[in-house]
């Protein structure tokens, strides 16, 4: 596990003595802190594009911005094997039932990313077919905006949801 520091983070141990423990190859830590780190360095998300946020998804995952570099280089096509929803566009009334019962077959720990205004209120559309807030239908972590989110603001998405999946504690 890569030593990360952490503002604000006091051991109880000065910089010299940790630095010498990571050069003998001994690492402590808590197991929360472990359990937190491996979480946020293995989230796979669900593929679920429903409109034009989804390209911008995709886009997200290709070579430009390549997500591979924080450990999320697969989209899953099985709820069963994610752990992320990222909803990226319009839900539909007829979608909701859909999208609930993906939601309720991911495993837990399972995190949400409502992705672009049409997500995450409704956007554009106040109408009766189109959910406003895809928070009426599963709890969403984190929220997107834009119309479409460029892919730069959904990986900053991402980075926030890892950072509050690393300072959860697991374990109570």
């Amino acid at each position: 596990m890569p030593v990360e520091r952490i503002e604000g983070m006091h051991l109880g141990r000065s910089p010299e003595e940790i630095e010498e423990e990571v050069r003998r190859g001994v690492l402590t830590t808590s197991l929360d802190r472990a359990v937190g780190w491996a979480r946020k360095q293995s989230m796979w998300p669900a593929t679920f594009g429903l409109a034009c946020c989804a390209i911008e998804m995709m886009s997200a995952g290709a070579g430009r911005y390549d997500l591979s570099r924080w450990g999320m280089e697969l989209f899953r096509a099985s709820p069963r094997q994610a752990d992320l929803m990222i909803v990226a566009g319009r839900v539909s009334q007829k979608m909701a039932p859909v999208l609930r019962r993906i939601y309720d077959q991911m495993p837990e720990p399972k995190w949400v990313i409502s992705m672009g205004v049409c997500a995450s209120a409704g956007g554009m559309f106040t109408n009766y077919a189109i959910v406003q807030g895809v928070d009426t239908i599963v709890p969403v972590d984190v929220y997107v905006p834009g119309c479409p989110p460029k892919p730069e603001m959904l990986m900053h998405g991402i980075l926030t949801l890892q950072r509050k999946v690393r300072t959860e504690v697991p374990f109570r």
